[in-house]
């Protein structure tokens, strides 16, 4: 399939998978693009720039395909070494990084200047316009469906999406609800170029985590999903366990007076016991409402290949098949 997206970062299929925590490792990287997709590198799941570049040289060992790096500006007094990592990106001939967080505006020259496409992470069409004037080559277009930070408009994805193409120039994937062939048509007529994945890739053989993490987004419903931090205005969609229940409690108990500090023990340093133990009740983490469509554990290649069959099928069949003759 041929769309500006597979066209901008040389990929066979318009999949990209979405940059994790603790999720996005060389193993899941290789895997994506080896299959025809964008695979992502989570670089703040790496502590210091060596780390990053050491994992972007495990992918390489990987894969020959194109394949990226995630690196989120976060909002931080003591900012990471931002230079660093991307000096890391730079050296390690990583030709794709997709942003997030904070405006990416200071580190775009630099970038660009190496050949990286960049693509920018946006919850909102006003973010999205922001992201096209500093010079994104595109964007991952977030509805409010989202696991992860879905922002503050609580926008969802069926108007999101044709509102982002009647305003955008540059290419943009959706993002939030995506999980199959279904998926990926819908955000393809709505306007989209493509389709970034994030739970859906958890829930795969090659995802670097524990299995209790991958058979809780199995059992998990659409109606399983909560958001948290509404009252800091930093909202997460996550999966509801007991962690979850205690930081929603005291969101309730203390009201306006509620400070980041309050909710530390369920939020902060938690994703290495989940993600890497499987200890379900050590904290919250991100889920999308799409784990309602999620039902195995395929092997990455299976579900690309599985996507792209019934994507296919549904253009050439079904909706041909509606045409008058």
């Amino acid at each position: 399939m041929k769309t500006k997206i597979t066209e901008l970062f040389g990929i066979q299929h318009p999949i990209i998978q979405g940059g994790m925590h603790f999720v996005g490792m060389a193993e899941l990287a290789a895997a994506v693009s080896n299959a025809g997709g964008l695979g992502l590198i989570t670089g703040l799941t790496q502590r210091t720039p060596e780390l990053l570049a050491n994992e972007i040289r495990r992918c390489r060992e990987m894969t020959d395909k194109p394949f990226g790096v995630n690196l989120t500006f976060l909002p931080t007094v003591s900012s990471p070494d931002y230079p660093g990592y991307i000096r890391a990106i730079i050296d390690g001939g990583v030709k794709a990084v997709e942003t997030a967080g904070n405006n990416p505006q200071k580190w775009m020259p630099m970038l660009h200047e190496a050949g990286i496409k960049v693509i920018h992470k946006c919850t909102s069409v006003r973010h999205a316009l922001k992201a096209e004037a500093i010079g994104c080559d595109a964007v991952s277009v977030d509805g409010f469906e989202c696991g992860g930070h879905p922002g503050e408009d609580d926008v969802p994805n069926f108007i999101l999406l044709p509102r982002a193409a009647e305003s955008l120039k540059i290419p943009f994937v959706a993002s939030g609800g995506m999980a199959d062939g279904r998926s990926l048509v819908a955000a393809l007529a709505l306007g989209a170029e493509g389709m970034n994945m994030g739970t859906r890739f958890i829930a795969t053989k090659e995802a670097p985590v524990h299995d209790n993490v991958k058979q809780a987004i199995v059992a998990a419903s659409e109606l399983d999903t909560r958001l948290v931090m509404r009252p800091l205005r930093n909202t997460e969609r996550v999966l509801r366990n007991a962690a979850t229940d205690r930081l929603l409690a005291k969101e309730a108990a203390l009201g306006a007076s509620l400070k980041f500090d309050d909710i530390m023990e369920e939020v902060a340093g938690v994703y290495p016991r989940i993600m890497q133990q499987g200890d379900m009740e050590a904290g919250v983490w991100s889920c999308g409402m799409v784990a309602g469509l999620i039902h195995d554990v395929p092997t990455v290649k299976d579900l690309i290949d599985r996507i792209m069959l019934e994507a296919k099928g549904i253009i050439r069949q079904r909706l041909r098949g509606m045409l008058d003759a």
